[in-house]
């Protein structure tokens, strides 16, 4: 039987390029920097150079080590595949330092698939009533916005002095629509919105 390897997985979002405090987490562990993987994109899959480079080194009873949950990712139906792959189908061990539940070395007889589980359910539970409080928030922002007549989207252009000068002449045929919209600083269907609304206006 080979010897028994620590990993140690980082990751970094492209925002946040500080690795170093994860890093120290896996020195303190004793870890080769040799068997450190570090990826520096988002969580949202598992799509990463670095984590499936780990994927296919680590070997059943080898050790992989992660800081936090979310530094192996964001989405809690894809961490539980990605879960299920290493502790059942390689064989290996997942240790997420700040979450000592989530250490499957100390269950035995299949109670770490059991543990991991129940607590990956309740991770993924609480992410997404996390998601829709924040979801739920917008929303009655939204609503209370609008109810205090905010406007949403970009502002109207008003019919002002600049827009009645250039609809005279262009009406008058002494400029193009072209030098008329340049003048009043409007886009084509700006113009024509507030042509119509300016001739129902006159009518």
């Amino acid at each position: 039987m080979g010897e028994i390897r620590h990993h140690g997985y980082i990751r970094v979002s492209t925002k946040d390029q500080n690795e170093a405090r994860q890093i120290e987490a896996m020195k303190n562990l004793g870890i080769s920097e040799r068997d450190f993987y570090i990826d520096k994109q988002s969580g949202k899959n598992f799509d990463r150079p670095n984590y499936q480079a780990m994927k296919s080194a680590i070997r059943k009873d080898d050790i992989l080590f992660v800081k936090e949950l979310d530094r192996l990712g964001r989405n809690a139906q894809e961490i539980k595949k990605e879960w299920e792959d290493i502790t059942q189908n390689i064989g290996a061990h997942i240790v997420i330092l700040d979450m000592p539940i989530l250490d499957t070395r100390q269950y035995k007889n299949g109670l770490e698939k059991v543990i991991s589980s129940i607590v990956l359910e309740l991770l993924s539970y609480m992410s997404e009533r996390e998601r829709e409080k924040i979801n739920g928030r917008q929303a009655e922002g939204i609503a209370a916005a609008k109810n205090n007549n905010v406007v949403f989207g970009r502002p109207k252009q008003a019919i002002n002095e600049e827009f009645k000068q250039a609809y005279t002449e262009w009406k008058q045929g002494d400029i193009t629509a072209v030098e008329a919209m340049r003048r009043a600083e409007m886009k084509p269907n700006s113009w024509y919105r507030r042509v119509k609304e300016y001739e129902r206006s006159l009518a």
